[in-house]
């Protein structure tokens, strides 16, 4: 099955899963997201979405999944700059077939 993501393993961190085949990535961004990945708090892995771009704090289009913590600083000052998420009532089996390696 294809991979709809490429992966980056910052040394001493998680690993960061970037959805942004075809989509230049800013150097400064993907420093911002190697050193959120060093946190300790991180858990299993950083994404990247194919909106990101460097934030002030943390990476904007980035999702920083954390253990015992909260970080308001990820949300960031630009919500809504490109991408946004909604709660639907659709399950897994709704979804076409094509989907399944997103939520693998």
């Amino acid at each position: 099955m294809e991979q709809n993501y490429t992966t980056e393993q910052p040394e001493g961190g998680v690993p960061i899963k970037l959805w942004t085949r075809g989509v230049p990535v800013e150097d400064e961004a993907k420093q911002q997201l190697a050193n959120a990945a060093r946190l300790p708090i991180v858990f299993k892995h950083i994404a990247a979405m194919p909106d990101v771009h460097l934030g002030i704090g943390a990476t904007v289009g980035s999702v920083i999944p954390t253990l015992r913590a909260i970080i308001p600083a990820a949300v960031g000052v630009d919500i809504g700059c490109g991408m946004m998420a909604c709660k639907t009532t659709l399950h897994a089996n709704d979804l076409p077939d094509n989907l399944a390696p997103l939520r693998a």
